[in-house]
């Protein structure tokens, strides 16, 4: 039977080509195939023992080919994909910026305020608890038509509101 360091040298040039075929490139085979014999024969191998098969180094070659290309889709993912959100810088508001959606905030709050109280929950039912106009008509006892006609006037005279004080 053929020592290990035998079985590597016989089949060398049949494993690059292997691996080539594999990864896509000779010198990345070059290496893998290095590394294949590292695991194969063992610097505490006794060398004079009796070698494993070309076959046994070939399935070598083969993972270490398969785990080369997993590492390089997930690196290619990895590269693609966002960075985490914890390492992203947060836009934190100006004073200004907040004094500016308060007073929003407060208009918005009047206009509601002075609503029907049907007009005033149809809208915060639709706009603020994702209720459909269906759920919407069946709890305040009204058509659909007249619970779209609530929400589109009560939207109607917030963006009024909001535009007029825009202008």
């Amino acid at each position: 039977m053929e020592t290990r360091h035998q079985v590597y040298f016989a089949n060398r040039t049949a494993l690059v080509a292997y691996a080539t075929r594999i990864v896509g490139s000779r010198e990345t085979a070059e290496d893998i195939v290095q590394e294949a014999f590292i695991r194969f024969a063992p610097a505490n191998a006794d060398n004079g023992s009796q070698g494993r098969s070309p076959a046994y180094l070939y399935r070598i070659v083969r993972n270490l080919c398969l785990d080369l290309l997993k590492r390089r889709k997930i690196e290619a993912r990895e590269e693609q994909g966002e960075p985490p959100f914890w390492s992203m810088p947060i836009d934190m508001p100006t004073p200004e910026d907040i004094v500016m959606v308060s007073d929003e905030i407060r208009r918005i709050s009047g206009v509601l305020d002075d609503l029907p109280v049907e007009v005033r929950v149809a809208l915060e039912m639709h706009r603020f608890g994702g209720y459909t106009l269906e759920e919407i008509a069946a709890h305040l006892n009204i058509s659909i038509a007249t619970a779209h006609r609530h929400v589109r006037t009560a939207m109607m005279r917030v963006a009024a509101t909001l535009a007029g004080d825009a202008s």
